[in-house]
């Protein structure tokens, strides 16, 4: 009876944890959507949102309103089970990721030795949902920009999981909050500025943000993958844009520049305050480049990236081994 009672609270407690993140994750969303929108805007001296709510605070809810009424309309070839389920499992797969996150010592769902590994095995799942997403369509648009997307994708992991291997070299394992701990001295940023560089270009990548937004070729392939979802569903597929950003900003936080660790203030509000910031740098190299050709992103993932990947493992190995 004790043992049933104690499964039911934490079951209960992880389910209250879960429902704070994907609230923290909304939040965040909607956020930084506006964010994004005010800081493109100033840099092609526009405006952006300004009516709606103060400084235009509320636009991204008129825009979600807006998006929620109208019709929902699905392809005629599309495999309709398919084709509507794979963006939900994307999300799903986000949320996932981010209940794996530590936000401080107490405060996780769970802690394990390989949950820095359960990540990465997770986000490998992305290729393939994006790949069953864009051929469910039955759009060759689609089909053509979830197949760039996949060879994208996959050619990138190999050097993040260098990367990654790298840093459990440093840190002794793949257990996220020992990655934290071992950077109480000197943050990996700092000891591993190679694996900072290749790191955080390749989650750029994971996440398709500009200069990598290969998916939303809109001169060649329109809206690429997204481009047969209605609105209802594009509003899911705007979510699932921004929490991914918070994910790969929280992950870099973790494992570059320390995650919780910091003076006087909470250590949520450190990890927090430095995925804040990571995340307007992502928002900044959105604002300054321009897309990628498709040849051009797998040369730099194949000749550059795997390379640099690789003399990080090295120099890691060298000091940590």
């Amino acid at each position: 009876m004790l043992g049933s009672q104690s499964m039911l609270l934490q079951a209960a407690g992880l389910l209250i944890y879960a429902l704070l993140v994907v609230i923290m994750m909304s939040v965040f969303a909607y956020l930084f959507g506006w964010v994004e929108r005010k800081i493109i805007a100033k840099a092609q001296y526009r405006h952006g949102p300004t009516y709606v709510g103060k400084f235009g605070i509320l636009q991204n809810l008129a825009d979600l309103v807006k998006l929620l009424a109208k019709e929902m309309v699905t392809p005629k070839n599309a495999d309709l089970a398919t084709f509507l389920l794979a963006p939900l499992l994307l999300v799903s797969i986000t949320v996932f990721v981010i209940l794996l996150l530590p936000f401080s010592p107490t405060l996780q769902a769970s802690e394990f030795g390989l949950g820095l590994l359960a990540v990465f095995v997770l986000l490998g799942f992305t290729p393939i949902l994006v790949f069953i997403s864009g051929f469910a369509s039955g759009n060759k648009f689609a089909d053509v920009s979830a197949q760039r997307s996949v060879l994208m994708l996959l050619s990138y992991e190999i050097p993040t999981l260098m990367v990654v291997a790298a840093i459990a070299l440093a840190s002794g394992g793949y257990n996220i909050s020992s990655v934290v701990s071992s950077q109480s001295h000197l943050v990996f940023a700092i000891s591993m500025p190679i694996g900072l560089i290749v790191f955080f270009i390749t989650m750029l990548a994971e996440l398709e943000r500009t200069p990598f937004d290969i998916k939303e070729a809109d001169s060649e392939l329109i809206a690429g993958w997204l481009t047969d979802i209605s609105a209802p569903y594009y509003s899911i597929a705007l979510l699932l844009d921004y929490s991914r950003m918070f994910m790969g900003s929280l992950i870099i936080a973790l494992l570059f520049f320390g995650g919780w660790l910091g003076p006087v203030l909470p250590p949520v509000v450190w990890l927090v305050a430095k995925a804040t910031l990571i995340s307007l740098a992502i928002i900044f190299v959105r604002v300054t480049t321009v897309r990628m050709r498709i040849d051009s992103v797998l040369r730099l993932g194949w000749r550059w990236l795997i390379p640099l990947s690789l003399i990080n493992l090295v120099i890691a190995y060298a000091l940590f081994g």
